[in-house]
């Protein structure tokens, strides 16, 4: 049986909404659950290095097990409760979602806080995640971790 569009756009949001609560837990092994066993990750700075070595969470990954890497390390490097996500927009077509929005965090390492504009874009199939891109202010994080 295939799914109707709509179906496939109501699975998306459903799907959208369960990672992004997930997300607000902050348990990552269970967020993980919602990625295939191969998803297509890009979370990366541009080829030249903007202090990869303070931010190992972007990077490239694939497996379902890197997107749990990935929350781990993320929370490991900035302050416990200091975080907080503004969402301006859900965007869902068929089996794709984008979502715009702010991210506000401050670096564990530096206690710079920053914010970055993101812009993230999912693909869902079969009720797991298959695509995770972000597309982020990298230039304020990078700034907020800087040790000048």
């Amino acid at each position: 049986m295939t799914a109707t569009p709509t179906g496939t756009a109501t699975t998306t949001r459903a799907v959208l909404d369960e990672l992004l609560r997930r997300i607000g837990q902050g348990d990552p092994a269970h967020i993980a659950e919602l990625y295939a066993a191969h998803a297509d990750w890009k979370l990366s700075w541009p080829d030249d290095d903007h202090g990869r070595a303070a931010t190992p969470w972007i990077t490239q990954r694939g497996a379902n097990g890197d997107a749990a890497a990935h929350y781990r390390e993320l929370a490991a490097h900035h302050v416990p409760g200091a975080a907080d996500t503004r969402i301006e927009r859900v965007l869902v077509d068929g089996a794709d979602a984008v979502v715009l929005g702010e991210i506000r965090q401050t670096a564990l390492s530096t206690g710079r806080a920053y914010r970055a504009r993101f812009a993230l874009h999912l693909t869902v199939e079969d009720g797991l995640i298959v695509r995770h891109h972000v597309y982020e202010d990298s230039l304020s994080v990078a700034r907020a971790f800087s040790a000048s």
